[in-house]
């Protein structure tokens, strides 16, 4: 069986990956780089069991920025193609999405098309309407940054927003390759689905928002933010995860999905999704307020990115509290090496931690390092529990 894969970002790469264990695969996408780096076995994206399975396992694996390559003789393809939320439009832009599926009505009108990109809810109906085709549907993906492949091999649940017999084959392939056992599957209509991927990247934005405002309170009233999660968490409704504290949400879902599931809202009743949008804000704010108070000439800023063994710094927290600091007139200096320019949105990038560090009066940073510890004593951060 051939299987392409539209997009080699985290979705596509792990599911492509996964796929080519036992399929041909074939990894379409416009960025030449990535495709020479992926033919030549170098990971473009940070996430350890890919690498692992690049290096040791047998892939049936090949990328091309040639789409009709990838798509003629394609059993299934599987669209994971970025859709940022445009904050003109109120909505996801979906422009990728159409383009790879009129490519393939050009190559190959018999293949069944998976969405794995996160669309509006309705969205599948009106593509269905638009180009007149049936075998399409969207399964949505529920994976971790850096931790891509092994939630596809260690799926929570695999939803299919269709019930037709290619969608119940694509179902029983993606069980086939989890390395657990009766991995639930869940059955719906896509409009369902779309709604699934929306609320739930939508209540793990308002848990973090939900005790990032706890340890707003905890530091005002100086308790001990680690000694009240704790003690809450214990109640198993609740449960001890998702609850260490950080500058805010951000990442490549939570931000846009908790947009566009208000800007779906429309004239509904609601309030927690405003809030979680809002306290997400505020968090921001906070955290540069706290700084402002100390007064400094030079923050330093330890990496962008929002989770610890990650490359990944789109629409990151860190980036909001610097710029409020900018405009209140504090000098900034970033500390990222995955950025290889002396600049970053028009902040200063240090190269060399050891100057990074005495150049500084205080550093920020939104997951706390080992690295870190010589200058602990100047460092901001609210990484109460060491891990994301």
């Amino acid at each position: 069986m051939k299987i392409a894969v539209a997009g080699a970002g985290y979705v596509g790469l792990s599911l492509g990956v996964l796929f080519s264990t036992k399929y041909k695969v074939f990894i379409y996408d416009i960025v030449s780089e990535k495709v020479d780096m992926i033919n030549q076995k170098k990971l473009p994206i940070k996430d350890k069991e890919l690498e692992e399975y690049f290096i040791n396992k047998s892939l049936n694996l090949t990328a091309t920025n040639n789409y009709k390559e990838a798509f003629v003789d394609a059993e299934y393809v599987i669209i994971c193609t970025p859709t940022n939320f445009d904050e003109d439009k109120n909505c996801f832009d979906t422009s990728s999405i159409e383009d790879i599926i009129e490519k393939v009505i050009e190559t190959n009108d018999d293949t069944t098309i998976v969405i794995k990109s996160t669309i509006p809810i309705g969205y599948v109906s009106k593509i269905r309407r638009k180009y007149h085709m049936k075998n399409i549907f969207f399964s949505p993906e529920f994976l971790r940054e850096g931790k891509a492949l092994y939630d596809n091999l260690y799926p929570s649940r695999i939803v299919i927003g269709s019930s037709s017999k290619s969608a119940k084959k694509f179902a029983s392939l993606l069980q086939g390759l989890s390395l657990i056992e009766n991995v639930p599957v869940c059955y719906i209509s896509s409009k369902e689905a779309e709604a699934v991927k929306l609320f739930s990247n939508s209540f793990l934005a308002l848990r973090v928002s939900f005790f990032n405002e706890l340890d707003t309170f905890c530091e005002i009233k100086k308790l001990d933010t680690m000694k009240v999660i704790n003690a809450i968490c214990l109640d198993p409704r609740i449960g001890s995860y998702y609850n260490n504290p950080s500058f805010g949400y951000g990442g490549y879902c939570l931000s846009k999905d908790t947009k566009q599931l208000l800007a779906s809202y429309g004239n509904i009743p609601q309030n927690v999704i405003s809030a979680i949008i809002k306290s997400n804000d505020t968090r921001k704010i906070h955290i540069a307020n706290m700084i402002l108070k100390k007064k400094p000439n030079v923050v330093g800023v330890y990496r962008l990115t929002m989770k610890s063994n990650s490359d990944n710094f789109r629409t990151s927290a860190v980036i909001g509290v610097i710029q409020i600091l900018r405009n209140n007139g504090v000098n900034i200096m970033i500390y990222e090496p995955t950025i290889y320019e002396n600049t970053f949105q028009g902040f200063e990038i240090v190269h060399d931690f050891s100057l990074f560090k005495n150049l500084c009066d205080y550093i920020i940073a939104n997951r706390f390092s080992e690295h870190l510890n010589d200058v602990q004593d100047i460092v901001y951060s609210r990484d109460i529990f060491y891990r994301d």
